[in-house]
Order: structure tokens, then C-alpha cells, then sequence
């Protein structure tokens, strides 16, 4: 009896990631394919339906966010598991309610991914986020806050800015720093 070799797709825009994580994923009996956008994604996940789909929230073309709801239309057996280096509360509940199965922070290995995906398929699943059980700095907590309210309001920093107390250019500052870590 010949054992099928699962499927993952893997969409990011960097070139070293996103090959090294389609070796890695080969290296461990998937069979793996890489996609730098959006619609060389959607036509890759039409032709081989991959079982996972590795997609990164942001890619140079759009937004991973983007991708989700059109994969899930393409499949909907197929486990979405969002990575980004830019995590926050807000992305990994949107993610979520797009339909995206998982969320995990950059830097994520193979091994991380594949114990995610044997969670979400064999129902263990019970967290949004892996967690290291820390509690975030009120640096973090802040920047997290900024993102869901940027979120919701569609992306318009005049707007968040308003709802935030703050100025415009104070916020375009905020935002253009790189999120504090935990």
C-alpha cells in the first residue's frame, strides 16, 4: 500500500523563507509548492488543492487577509494556518473570522507549522495564537491596541488617530516603528 504524500502550499513574498520552507516541508514527506502573490497562489491552490496553506499576512501585492476567504472558497478542506512578523490580537482574530485555521509569529519553523496542523486536523486546537506564556509589555499591549483599532477603521490613520487621541503624524510615527516584542 502506497502512502499519498500530503499537499502544502506555502505563499510569501520572501524568496529564502518561502523556498526554505518548502524544503523543509519536502524534507518531511510533503509535497510542497511556493508562491511569491496572490494570483499565482489562487491558481496553484486551484490545480493541486493543497491540504495546508501557509500564508503570510503580508505579501508585496496585497494582503494575506486577502488570500483567506479565497482559498477557503477554492477548498475548504484545506487547513490556513497565517504567519506574519507583525502579530497582533486584532490580525489573528481577523484571520480567524476570515477563516484562516491557525496563527503563528514569524520566525515559524516547519516543525511548528506541521504541530499546528496536526492540531487544527486531529481537533486539538484550542488556541488563536501559539503563546510562550509571557505577559506582553505595555509597549506591546499598546501597539496591539493601535493595529485593531487601525483595523477597524478600514486602514484610515486620520481616523484611528482621532480615535485615539492622538495626531495624525504622532501615529504615522507609531506605526512605522517595528512592533515591540513581547
Amino acid at each position: 500500500m502506497i502512502e499519498e504524500r500530503r499537499s502544502a502550499l506555502v505563499i510569501d513574498d520572501d524568496d529564502v523563507f518561502r523556498n526554505r520552507m518548502c524544503r523543509a516541508l519536502s524534507d518531511r514527506g510533503w509535497d510542497a509548492t511556493g508562491a511569491s502573490d496572490a494570483p499565482s497562489a489562487l491558481a496553484l491552490a486551484r490545480e493541486i488543492s493543497p491540504d495546508l496553506a501557509i500564508v503570510d499576512l503580508r505579501l508585496s501585492d496585497s494582503s494575506g487577509l486577502e488570500l483567506v476567504p479565497a482559498l477557503r472558497i477554492i477548498d475548504e478542506t484545506t487547513r490556513i494556518i497565517m504567519l506574519t512578523g507583525y502579530g497582533s490580537i486584532a490580525t489573528a482574530l481577523a484571520a480567524t473570522k476570515l477563516g484562516a485555521d491557525h496563527f503563528l509569529n514569524k520566525p515559524a519553523d516547519a516543525d511548528q507549522i506541521l504541530s499546528a496542523y496536526e492540531r487544527i486536523s486531529s481537533g486539538d486546537d484550542n488556541t488563536l495564537a501559539e503563546s510562550n506564556g509571557t505577559i506582553p509589555s505595555l509597549a506591546r499591549v499598546e501597539w496591539e491596541h493601535i493595529q485593531r483599532v487601525l483595523t477597524d477603521c478600514g486602514g484610515n490613520v486620520s481616523q484611528a488617530a482621532k480615535l485615539l487621541g492622538l495626531h495624525r503624524r504622532s501615529l504615522q510615527r507609531k506605526l512605522n516603528k517595528r512592533p515591540p516584542s513581547r
